[in-house]
């Protein structure tokens, strides 16, 4: 699997394998062509404690996506048929402005939604990877991923930050147009775990320089996907995985038409999973507090997306 900008030429980077030629426009499901199409650059100190530290992570928003899924809190820029316009597209500009933040004390660079856009996040890494102190470089993907192009990213990738949305195919094809998405995510993160193993390591600092750490947002309604997401990690990758459990979901885009995820989650079903987990001897990693989807709105049309979140 080439990973170069001349793959673009017949793109077949994520699993959807589009085959399509970005330099002769955006034609494939993603609706990306081969330039950097950035939405933000920003410090963002909402990951997890030992993502972020001190001083925030630099995080890099890619446009579009390859999944599209209904609730997206990104929605503003994800969206595939959306007319939003990247704010970078010049790549003395991104680099400018990550080394801003560098020198601002972010000791990480965050990539996310990268899968689509992997030459250009590996291009942005080359740039980096002699800089002193070294940034940690963190892949936070949806989990959509493609093991032939994840192999290649071993080496690069610091931290795999993906999610692990479902385990129903039915769920995955209604919110997130990916029927295969449990197939895909499952080999998936089993290359990952391959990569880094279970353990996470640290800088002094505190932060986590290597290692995996899965997220799982929890959904109104589909408590049972829940638990099945939980005993694979468990059963088949290892319990002693870093795992994010969270409960920050809010209805917002097309969710709002939905009957049953046109709400915030439950005490009851967010307990349901949480002490799940515990059974399954899943005890490293983080829970959120129920009320923690007032606080991740980010706003795209603002030059800090997450300044009042």
């Amino acid at each position: 699997m080439d990973i170069s900008f001349k793959s673009l030429a017949k793109c077949l980077l994520c699993p959807r394998n589009c085959g399509v030629d970005r330099f002769a426009g955006s034609s494939g499901y993603c609706h990306s062509d081969y330039h950097y199409n950035i939405s933000a650059v920003v410090a963002h100190h909402g990951e997890e404690p030992v993502i972020s530290g001190k001083h925030g992570i630099c995080n890099i928003f890619f446009s579009h996506c390859n999944l599209q899924c209904v609730y997206c809190q990104n929605f503003q820029i994800s969206q595939n048929a959306s007319a939003h316009q990247p704010a970078y597209r010049d790549v003395e500009k991104i680099l400018a402005d990550i080394q801003h933040h560098l020198n601002s004390g972010c000791r990480a660079i965050g990539f996310v939604s990268p899968s689509h856009q992997i030459p250009q996040m590996a291009s942005i890494i080359r740039a980096f990877e002699h800089h002193q102190p070294r940034p940690v470089f963190v892949y936070n993907s949806n989990g959509y991923d493609k093991v032939e192009t994840l192999r290649k990213l071993e080496g690069l990738i610091d931290i795999y930050l993906p999610d692990l949305k479902y385990m129903d195919a039915g769920l995955a094809l209604t919110y997130s147009d990916a029927k295969d998405y449990p197939e895909v995510a499952q080999k998936g993160l089993k290359e990952m775990f391959r990569q880094k193993g279970a353990a996470l390591h640290y800088l002094d600092t505190g932060q986590a320089e290597s290692g995996i750490i899965i997220r799982h947002l929890v959904l109104p309604g589909h408590i049972q996907n829940s638990l099945d997401v939980l005993h694979f990690i468990a059963e088949e990758l290892s319990p002693k995985i870093h795992v994010s459990l969270m409960s920050q979901y809010y209805p917002v885009y097309k969710a709002t038409e939905n009957d049953t995820i046109n709400r915030s989650l439950s005490r009851k079903e967010y307990d349901t999973v949480v002490n799940e987990a515990e059974k399954l001897g899943l005890t490293r990693g983080w829970i959120q507090e129920l009320s923690s989807h007032d606080h991740y709105r980010p706003d795209f049309r603002n030059t800090h997306p997450f300044e009042n979140t």
